[in-house]
This record gives C-alpha cells, sequence and structure tokens, in this order.
C-alpha cells in the first residue's frame, strides 16, 4: 500500500493531466482492467464527495477502475453510513488517505444559505437533513458582510463545510482518529473548480 503523501501526489497529478486535457482514463476503465478487479479491490484514497453531476472523482483525478473508494452526497457531508464506510476501507484495504471534496456552486450549500436567509421557506424533510448538517458551519457567515457578497459567500460556506467534514471524520470515530494521531491514515479537504476544473487542497 502507499503512504498518504504518495496517494495525494496521485490525486495531484491525476487532476493535472485531466486539466491540460490528457487524460488516461480510458486506459484505466478498459475490459482487461475490469477483469483484474473482480477478485478484489484495493483503493489507495477514500474521495466524500458531492453527489453533483459535474464532479465525478475518477474523472477529475483521472482515474480508474479500482483506484478510489468514493463515497458522494449532496453536500459532501458527513453521516453515520458515512463514517461507516470510511471505516471499512480503511480497515479492509488499509487505506491511507481520505480526500473530502467541495466544489463551486453547490446547490446544497446554496440551499442552506437560502434557508439561513429566508427561514419561513423550510426545505423537505429528507433536504432537511443535508441542510441541518451544514447549517453549524456556515451560520456565522451569514452574520458578516459577506451577505452582500453572494458568491463569495457562497464559496467561503462550501470550504467551511469541508473543513467541518474533515474535523468530524478525524474525530467522529475513535478508530479513525487513532490512525490520524498514529500517522497511519490522514483527512485532508479539497475545493473543485468548475470553471477550471483544478482540485485546490487546502486542509
Amino acid at each position: 500500500m502507499i503512504t498518504a503523501t504518495e496517494a495525494l501526489d496521485r490525486l495531484k497529478t491525476g487532476n493535472r493531466r485531466f486539466v491540460e486535457g490528457r487524460s488516461l482514463f480510458s486506459e484505466m476503465v478498459n475490459e482487461q482492467r475490469r477483469e483484474k478487479l473482480v477478485t478484489g479491490q484495493n483503493p489507495w484514497a477514500v474521495i466524500l464527495g458531492c453527489s453533483d453531476s459535474r464532479a465525478p472523482a475518477e474523472i477529475l483525478f483521472d482515474l480508474g477502475l479500482g483506484d478510489l473508494f468514493v463515497i458522494r452526497v449532496a453536500g459532501n457531508v458527513v453521516a453515520p453510513s458515512g463514517v461507516g464506510s470510511i471505516e471499512f476501507a480503511v480497515e479492509s484495504y488499509g487505506t491511507p488517505l481520505v480526500v473530502v471534496l467541495g466544489h463551486t456552486n453547490c446547490g446544497a450549500i446554496q440551499a442552506t444559505l437560502d434557508t439561513l436567509a429566508h427561514p419561513e421557506q423550510a426545505p423537505s424533510t429528507n433536504l432537511n437533513s443535508i441542510v441541518s448538517r451544514i447549517r453549524p458551519s456556515v451560520e456565522t457567515l451569514m452574520e458578516t458582510d459577506l451577505v452582500d457578497q453572494p458568491e463569495t459567500l457562497a464559496v467561503k460556506a462550501m470550504r467551511a463545510n469541508v473543513r467541518t467534514s474533515v474535523s468530524q471524520i478525524r474525530h467522529s470515530s475513535p478508530m479513525l482518529e487513532q490512525r490520524v494521531q498514529s500517522g497511519r491514515l490522514k483527512v485532508v479537504g479539497a475545493q473543485y473548480s468548475l470553471a477550471s476544473g483544478e482540485v485546490e487542497f487546502f486542509c
């Protein structure tokens, strides 16, 4: 198994290929590779990303079958099932890296900001389960001058939500926390730009 640093370098290299239009994706999703993975997998990074159709992790990191253990949920929020999925990958495959991947123009972030601005227009019960997980990380931003700068507010809210998710993953599971403290697991946050295609790692 590779180290967390090596895994992070692979993600950065793959994203660079994607941004530059030099994708190797077709080589990594062919029949031979699929057949090789029938009996097992060894993913070297977990990605907790948003369900947004514009942000599929395997494509934007230019990786293929068997590379990533991907969990996708609107707003890349942390829920018990997500933590359990991360525990499974880390325990079963020794995966050394977890990336929480937010993205620009996130609908779940905007839904949360809209709910905070207009509490009388409550979202559905199911959507509110996502909004309520994002809300604590962005509420304080609504008390600043950023409310007059909606684009900047949305970016800051997305990044705050990613940081909160990173912290929750690091501390919501004794097993994961112990691995982080021992240096066997690294949990980082990142932002994907829909406009440029670039991924920025920031925590």
